[in-house]
């Protein structure tokens, strides 16, 4: 499923694509700068947070409350080797039954699972982008990944 969108409207988008989701798992993939914090930002809003959003870059995880539920939110940009995924218990999170959106999720491959959603975001002109949501088995997620 595809979504071209302007940047003023990412807070309708982020409620259309809550409609959309079959998992709490959502794997966001994209250039540096793409907007993929933006869009988690418009994400948690749209679930009911108020607290403030910032991309996890060095603390890897940021945890946001929600009424009767969490969102964890990573940016695994800096990993260097999936045994610092071991490291902060990212297995632990993936299996905890919250929301987890998952930035550069190609660099924890092989813990993600076949249910995840991939949210690939392109950039289209400075203000506008386009979405593509796949529901996905891990072998798809990895090559979509691959491809980018």
């Amino acid at each position: 499923m595809e979504f071209d969108y302007d940047i003023k409207d990412i807070n309708k988008l982020a409620t259309s694509l809550l409609d959309q989701f079959s998992s709490k798992i959502i794997l966001f993939h994209g250039d540096m700068g793409a907007g993929k914090t933006t869009l988690i930002k418009a994400l948690v809003q749209s679930l009911g947070s108020d607290d403030v959003v910032s991309s996890p870059t060095f603390s890897l995880v940021n945890e946001y409350e929600i009424t009767d539920d969490k969102i964890y939110h990573f940016d695994l940009y800096r990993i260097k080797d999936e045994n610092e995924l071991l490291d902060i218990g990212f297995e632990d999170y993936i299996h905890s039954k919250h929301w987890v959106f998952i930035e550069w999720p190609e660099k924890a491959k092989d813990f993600i699972p076949i249910d995840s959603q991939l949210i690939t975001i392109k950039t289209t002109k400075k203000t506008s982008r386009a979405i593509i949501l796949s529901s996905n088995t891990n072998k798809k997620t990895n090559e979509a990944m691959k491809q980018q």
